[in-house]
């Protein structure tokens, strides 16, 4: 109980409900954000492992961005560690301006590359069903690495003018009291990531998305028509086989799009609406960064339940794992360590 009225006493707990206790609700706040660290750290380690081990995943080469975004997402988990000490542990607040300036700018990176790790994915998608002959002489694994070495750069510059006092880079949801009280949101600032983040990102999804569905639809018209007017030629199939995996994958990757956004839109609604002095309410405040960041730990899930090689990747982990269990506990069975004596010391 000691350890929880500390809680209560030194840090600023978001939630500001008058009517509700203030110890329940710290309470509340370190259970949530102590089982979000944990899930998105298990989470993206499982898909790290899975891809490591599942050479078929390698096949498409957006592999390289999903990767990239499930270390992103598991430097985010790792990241959370700093509000759940934070919590669970008072601290003397010496640094607090700095501690809370670096985990806002780091969060801010590592949800950028998610986004722009997204749009490079549509982007791949789209040439890949639009050029399909000259797929192969555009998207090299080099040109990925230096696409993928390029988006964390841009993700490191563009939010490092938070550093000089010109606005918060978009850490809302303030576990730490200078956050919320001496640092605040800019309408310029604000105005400067969402043109040159969040709205191109977006106009690229969609645009790609857009006509990825709209070619995929024109294919399945033209095989439906060639089956109708020649009902015993094999053609008609052998074209579907050609393109449905890539419809099927681009549906997985829109499925991931899609909740990304879901959940990133109210985050940056509310974004838009602090910057501009409209509206300040810490509970929103919270509530929508935490659903964003949940983001982290919905990729793993909506991959694995997607994507079926995925999940024979994931089984044959799991197999793996386990008969590497059973074989460790039938040795100790067979080869019985010998008992010590109770009058033998060790050291």
């Amino acid at each position: 109980s000691s350890s929880v009225m500390n809680i209560s006493e030194h840090l600023s707990c978001p939630l500001g409900f008058g009517h509700y206790n203030a110890v329940d609700i710290c309470i509340l706040e370190t259970v949530l954000i102590v089982l979000l660290t944990f899930l998105i750290i298990a989470g993206n380690l499982t898909v790290i492992f899975v891809f490591h081990c599942a050479p078929l995943l390698h096949h498409y080469t957006t592999s390289y961005f999903i990767q990239t975004m499930a270390y992103a997402d598991l430097f985010v988990g790792v990241s959370c560690l700093v509000p759940t000490l934070s919590l669970l542990h008072y601290s003397t607040g010496v640094h607090e301006s700095l501690t809370c300036q670096v985990f806002g700018y780091i969060i801010s990176v590592l949800k950028s590359i998610s986004m722009a790790c997204l749009a490079c994915i549509s982007v791949d998608r789209y040439l890949a069903i639009t050029k399909p002959l000259s797929y192969n002489q555009l998207v090299t694994p080099c040109r990925l690495r230096i696409c993928i070495s390029l988006i964390w750069i841009y993700s490191c510059l563009i939010f490092l003018p938070s550093f000089f006092g010109w606005g918060k880079p978009g850490y809302h949801g303030d576990i730490f009291e200078w956050c919320a009280t001496s640092w605040l949101t800019n309408a310029y600032f604000t105005g400067f990531i969402v043109c040159l983040l969040y709205a191109p990102a977006a106009f690229v999804i969609c645009f790609t998305y857009f006509h990825i569905f709209k070619i995929c639809r024109q294919h399945t018209k033209e095989i439906s028509d060639r089956r109708a007017r020649f009902p015993n030629h094999e053609g008609g199939a052998a074209g579907e086989t050609g393109h449905s995996p890539d419809r099927r994958y681009a549906m997985v990757l829109f499925r991931i799009t899609s909740v990304f956004y879901v959940l990133w839109l109210p985050y940056i609604i509310y974004f838009l609406l602090e910057s501009s002095r409209l509206l300040e309410n810490p509970a929103l405040s919270f509530l929508t960064t935490w659903l964003a960041i949940s983001n982290s730990f919905c990729n793993c899930v909506i991959y694995s339940l997607s994507n079926s090689v995925f999940r024979l990747g994931l089984r044959r982990l799991s197999e793996t794992i386990c008969s590497s269990c059973m074989c460790s506990k039938d040795r100790d069975v067979r080869d019985p360590k010998p008992r010590k004596r109770a009058n033998s010391c060790s050291i």
